[in-house]
């Protein structure tokens, strides 16, 4: 009778082995600088949006009339998909240093090594419960960073290396971004908002603020948006906190933008960022905006106005064929299980009336590596830049060293 014990021992111990290797080999994917696959499919659900993508990754070849045609050729400006369908994500942290953790423990973190992890714990710990969350990082060095996040010499390495290099020709310094789906959103508005120096015109209509009373008068299925850890709200009560939001965008870039000194400037970026009520209802905003430029596209679309293609492609996927489904399948979703993909930059970018420029690292050497969105953008749109290494996670590049010029 002891035999059989015995032999169930000896598997239980190889299983133990084999899962503490496979964390080990996790954990060090990043030290020989292979980029992981953070977030995969997570469900059935994720898998079947996932193949729907898939089918518009046939590409769009376009022709002069500037509609988008079906063609076998793999060439269209969201080939990229399936690379970033989510941010990093990074649980809530607690107040509580046992609770940061098992938050902490609890799920891979594939940017940063176990040292710089446990750095930021005792960091976390010794903050005030005001100032526990860490939404953008002090800067540091650029080619500093590299070093410490890129040590292998994979050619993925290499190649990121080199990514940085470029950029710190730029910049002398990044801050990280912290990645819980709303990272391109808030490298953005962090990134628009410290170097603001007026309030945009869109900013300052008088029918801002009533944005949403007057889109939900027109389209009863935006009483489904989803607010951020308020799933099920009432109608009323939708209408009101999106208006308030609204304000409080308003509010806030004026506040900013008002401000002559760079230092005073940054620093009242940096006390914003670590607001988190106000911080995610920021979000909120910008994520309406977003579903209001949609409509407007959409509805210029089919009153044959022009529109800039992107737009097609947009409203191309099956997930997202009217407005109706892009909040339902992806603006919903944003900042809860997914972030922005590679179209809804773009959606990002005109919504903000803002070019967005990304270093894109994994694109180094070839004519990808520096993205526009738009890619024809407006000669008196604003500029912020961003760094990404898998378009899923944004950082922020600070410190010019010299001027941007598109």
């Amino acid at each position: 009778m002891t035999e059989p014990t015995s032999l169930s021992a000896g598997a239980e111990q190889t299983q133990k082995s084999e899962s503490v290797a496979t964390v080990h080999l996790m954990q060090h994917e990043k030290e020989v600088g292979v980029p992981s696959n953070e977030l995969g499919s997570a469900n059935a659900a994720t898998d079947q949006k996932e193949q729907s993508v898939s089918e518009i990754r046939k590409g769009y070849m376009f022709r002069s009339t500037g509609r988008p045609e079906k063609t076998d050729v793999v060439k269209s400006l969201v080939t990229d998909e399936d690379a970033f369908r989510n941010c990093e994500l990074y649980l809530p942290v607690s107040s509580n240093c046992s609770a940061v953790e098992s938050s902490e423990e609890s799920e891979e973190d594939m940017y940063r090594d176990a040292e710089e992890i446990e750095r930021e714990k005792i960091l976390l710990c010794e903050t005030s419960s005001s100032e526990h969350k860490l939404s953008v990082a002090p800067e540091m060095d650029i080619m500093e960073y590299c070093r410490k996040e890129w040590r292998g010499n994979t050619p993925a390495a290499k190649r990121m290396r080199k990514g940085y290099e470029a950029v710190a020709q730029k910049f002398a310094s990044i801050r990280r971004v912290r990645g819980d789906n709303y990272c391109a959103l808030r490298a953005t508005l962090f990134q628009a908002l410290s170097q603001a120096t007026e309030l945009p015109s869109w900013l300052q209509s008088e029918d801002f603020t009533m944005l949403s009373e007057n889109l939900l008068s027109k389209y009863d299925w935006i009483n489904q948006w989803q607010l951020k850890q308020k799933l099920g709200r009432k109608m009323g009560e939708i209408r009101e906190e999106i208006k308030d939001y609204l304000i409080l965008l308003r509010k806030k870039w004026k506040n900013i933008s008002e401000i002559k000194g760079p230092i005073e400037k940054q620093e009242a970026c940096d006390k914003l960022f670590t607001n988190e009520e106000e911080e995610y209802s920021l979000y909120e905003a910008l994520k309406f905006l977003m579903l209001n430029t949609a409509i407007e596209l959409y509805n210029d679309d089919k009153n044959g106005r022009r529109v800039p293609v992107f737009s097609w492609l947009l409203f191309a996927r099956d997930t997202s064929s009217n407005p109706c489904q892009l909040m339902h399948n992806h603006l919903n979703h944003i900042g809860h299980s997914g972030g922005l993909e590679q179209v809804e930059m773009f959606l990002l970018a005109y919504a903000l009336q803002y070019t967005i420029q990304v270093y894109r690292l994994y694109k180094y050497s070839t004519d990808e590596f520096i993205t526009l969105y738009p890619n024809d953008p407006e000669e008196d749109w604003p500029v912020v830049t961003l760094i990404t290494e898998d378009d899923r996670h944004y950082n922020i590049p600070v410190r010019m060293c010299q001027e941007t010029v598109l």
